[in-house]
């Protein structure tokens, strides 16, 4: 903000569609902007990195209808930038591409308003490199060209000379062009490229949704009539196309073409996440529950009287990586010393959990082949003794199975809930997913425990929805463990996938099977 009070206003290019391929000065323009002004060609996971309590504007626009027009996206953000806020423009691509960054910097000029245009990766680079096609090669093409192809014909033939530009270049690249493709071919092939020319055609590159037509000059127009191949989409003319057989790696990867929605507490969700993007997978993380230290006062007195007698126990249980996380951090607050627990033996759930101590320094018993509660106890069994004490740090939705069974062999058992599952009421969130899944853009879900089902369920409840099992059917749903798995059915949803353990990478390996069917 200027001392005058005006705002600032940060025109920025969000790349083509891939989330990661903002840029890093784009990115720091999100996280510190007051509003958020984006379209349709802007990631949504985008808005994501956004400040607590920032607001963000659609202005999108369809190719049937305009959202907002283009003069008053230009007072918009001028009006923003006078209330003193911290603005950021976000356009598909780069804003300098056919992006109407100068009409929007010009009048932001007029009222003597702040701005920066920040440079974004252009589609017309991107979304051929991501369908195999690079826009030059030393043997086919030392030059390519960037031409709009939005205009009617006649506008077209106003702003493109195209005895001059059909061979300027070795690669030809026209953005939202595919409702005039039928003039451009004619165009091209009337003033000297051979109807034998490639051409692709590429769709939502870098997204879930990309596709790939194939075809020439003389053929593309009726492929794209046959297949109903709709925009926004790149279209590349030139050899280069043919290098697309050879080079082509996103469709390779295991989860080409599913946005996968992640229903993890958000602190716990990054392994999961970063799975499925090194796999070729689209995210959507909607958190329908987070996990933090209990805070019951009554609750805590139990955790510091607990904290005082840990040289008396035999045993100690851990079930999760939260467990451990939440009783260190009641450890520290009560100023206790984990050699006080000198004597337990120490036993962890499965891997994860087992690292999460082993970060701490402490080495666990054994790991049960079955990572859940009843590996647990087939695990130690044989060497448990009635009288002996156990400490179960844990939450407070964790199932009585194991305590009860401890109990039921003669062992003393605290149950100590270090740490409480609360719902996540995000209804803004739960809006938007509604309309991605209303629209099939959802095309698979994955559940880590029972009460990620449950608070799902009631997130869509909480807004009216009465059919969501019917809403799903279509949805490939992945469970971790048969619990979990147990939970959804009963809820009435269809399990695709049980993931042979009970691990995030034994449920990214079930969402690999299932995208091969």
């Amino acid at each position: 903000m200027d001392g005058l009070g005006k705002g600032i206003v940060y025109l920025v290019g969000a790349g083509p569609g891939d989330a990661k391929l903002i840029t890093l000065k784009g990115l720091e323009c999100i996280q510190r902007s007051d509003v958020i002004v984006y379209d349709r060609l802007a990631s949504p996971r985008l808005l994501k990195y956004m400040k607590p309590g920032a607001e963000k504007v659609y202005v999108g626009k369809l190719p049937d209808r305009h959202t907002m027009r283009q003069e008053d996206i230009n007072q918009l953000l001028v009006d923003l930038a006078l209330e003193g806020k911290v603005v950021t423009r976000l356009k598909g691509g780069d804003p300098t591409v056919f992006g109407r960054v100068g009409e929007e910097a010009e009048l932001l000029r007029q009222h003597d308003i702040g701005y920066e245009i920040v440079p974004g990766i252009t589609s017309a680079i991107a979304v051929p490199a991501y369908a195999g096609i690079p826009v030059t090669h030393r043997d086919l093409a030392s030059s390519f060209s960037v031409i709009t192809g939005h205009e009617s014909p006649d506008k077209l033939d106003k702003s493109i000379y195209w005895d001059k530009v059909t061979n300027a270049t070795g690669t030809l690249v026209f953005l939202m062009g595919v409702a005039k493709i039928d003039y451009i071919s004619e165009q091209l092939m009337k003033h000297g490229r051979s109807p034998e020319t490639p051409v692709a055609l590429v769709r939502w590159g870098t997204r879930p949704e990309q596709e790939t037509l194939v075809g020439t000059l003389a053929t593309i127009a009726e492929q794209v009539r046959v297949t109903n191949f709709q925009s926004p989409a790149v279209i590349v003319v030139g050899d280069v196309v043919l290098q697309r057989e050879k080079l082509k790696w996103v469709e390779h990867q295991p989860l080409f073409g599913r946005r996968v929605l992640v229903t993890r507490a958000r602190s716990q969700a990054s392994d999961l996440v970063q799975h499925i993007d090194d796999l070729g997978g689209e995210p959507v993380e909607f958190p329908v529950i987070e996990t933090r230290r209990t805070s019951s006062p009554d609750q805590l007195a139990v955790i510091r009287e607990t904290m005082q007698q840990l040289e008396s126990y035999d045993w100690a249980i851990f079930t999760s990586v939260n467990g451990v996380e939440c009783f260190f951090e009641h450890l520290r607050e009560n100023r206790m010393d984990i050699r006080r627990l000198t004597r337990a033996r120490v036993v962890a759930v499965g891997p994860k959990t087992a690292e999460a101590l082993e970060s701490r320094g402490i080495m666990t018993e054994c790991l049960p082949e079955e990572y859940r509660a009843e590996g647990i106890l087939e695990a130690i069994r044989t060497e448990l003794n009635p009288g002996q004490r156990v400490l179960l740090p844990r939450g407070d939705l964790a199932r009585k199975w194991l305590p009860e069974q401890l109990h039921s062999l003669g062992l003393d058992v605290t149950d100590l809930k270090v740490y409480e599952t609360v719902q996540v009421n995000d209804d803004e969130e739960g809006r938007e997913l509604l309309e991605q899944l209303e629209a099939g853009d959802i095309h698979m879900i994955t559940f880590t425990s029972s009460s990620t089902v449950t608070n799902f369920i009631r997130a869509f409840q909480r807004l009216g929805v009465t059919n969501l099992a019917d809403m799903l059917s279509s949805v490939e749903i992945a469970c971790i463990g048969p619990l979990t798995a147990e939970t959804a059915v009963a809820a009435g949803l269809t399990v695709s996938a049980i993931s042979e353990e009970a691990t995030i990478e034994s449920l990214v390996h079930a969402l690999c099977v299932l995208a091969k069917r």
